[in-house]
């Protein structure tokens, strides 16, 4: 792997843009972490969670996106759904191989047809890539208002390490002008490199990692490199944020890059959502922000570190406006989704999610 020697260069946008509307969504039902080492270790495994959360048999990526925008839509007030000119769907679990997901959340919401539609990839950063391209579209005066997905129902492999954290969930962002924001987005930072740490090859039904690289140089290379980065192009400090969010695969990493980066558990508990509901991968970050934002007051600022294998990371510093403490209220908040649980068990689970399969 090449080391760049580029100079860093933070994205932000000709017009000054923000976060309009926002909306998170998690399913009911739950797999307790212990469940699963009952069946493959008879118990005696360690479990890196309590629980995860896990898609009901009528839910899938498309659904879940639906609900979450609907939230967004919501505390976005009274924007036109026609005035919405992207819809941009990240996953890594799109529900087809060849069929847009956008397409069907566009017309759930009364969007289509004068609307650009799309599904990004990019592991777990597709949702905060979808935001950057939003930013930027928004940001050059192409569209007023631009709607950002991530959202998972992710796979793990029966008895695989994985499985124990791979969840289901997300959040939703619409993009819109910043005099109009709930929080003013004041720039982002992207930091990438070719790193194999994690891959599905087609037609494969189940991802692989690559053991040693998942974390060094992987999760904390790129997260700590983006993050260092970002306070070096802002004159920022751990100091200068209320609220840090990380990429959450599981609980010890983000404590372990927060806490290297200068940031106290004060700062960074409030989005650290992995314990109760697993790893929502392409909505890892952006849901630990959602809960963030029913929270925080204005003037607090945020920054949130996204990470994606393969790999590579989105930094963002947001600033909270007088305009969010009366629009949370428009949506159920994210701690009232985690708090909705249905307790299932792992022959329940593998039959939901297609680990058995009938000849």
């Amino acid at each position: 792997m090449s080391e760049t020697h580029a100079k860093p260069r933070l994205l932000t946008p000709s017009r000054p843009v923000g976060i309009v509307g926002y909306g998170a969504y998690v399913p009911r039902y739950r797999l307790p972490a212990q469940e699963i080492s009952r069946v493959w270790t008879g118990g005696m495994g360690g479990t890196p969670i309590q629980e995860k959360s896990v898609p009901g048999p009528d839910e899938d990526t498309a659904t879940m996106s639906i609900e979450a925008a609907r939230n967004a839509l919501a505390r976005a007030g009274d924007v036109d759904p026609a005035e919405i000119r992207a819809v941009w769907v990240g996953s890594e679990s799109h529900p087809y191989a060849v069929k847009p997901t956008s397409t069907i959340v566009a017309e759930a919401l009364g969007i289509v047809p004068y609307t650009q539609a799309g599904d990004w990839e990019f592991a777990c950063k597709a949702g905060t890539e979808a935001m950057v391209a939003a930013m930027g579209f928004v940001g050059s005066g192409m569209a007023d208002y631009a709607l950002a997905i991530g959202m998972d129902t992710a796979q793990g492999r029966p008895g695989d390490a994985l499985e124990y954290t791979a969840a289901a969930g997300g959040a939703a962002y619409l993009i819109g002008p910043a005099e109009e924001a709930l929080a003013v987005i004041e720039g982002s930072l992207s930091y990438v490199t070719d790193t194999p740490d994690f891959w599905r090859r087609a037609y494969q039904k189940y991802p692989e990692h690559g053991q040693r690289f998942t974390g060094e140089p992987a999760y904390f290379k790129h997260i700590t490199s983006a993050a260092r980065a970002f306070f070096e192009v802002t004159g920022t400090g751990p100091q200068d944020y209320r609220f840090a969010v990380f990429h959450q695969p599981n609980t010890k990493f983000p404590t372990r890059v927060a806490t290297s980066l200068g940031f106290s558990r004060e700062q960074f508990e409030t989005g650290l959502l992995v314990p109760r509901i697993g790893n929502t991968y392409s909505g890892a970050a952006i849901i630990g922000l959602s809960a963030i934002l029913d929270v925080a007051e204005p003037g607090d600022r945020i920054l949130m570190v996204s990470f994606g294998s393969g790999a590579g990371s989105d930094a963002f510093g947001l600033r909270v406006t007088e305009r969010l403490p009366a629009r949370r209220q428009r949506a159920p908040f994210t701690q009232e989704y985690i708090a909705r649980r249905t307790e299932i068990d792992y022959a329940t689970y593998a039959r939901w999610r297609g680990k058995l399969v009938l000849k």
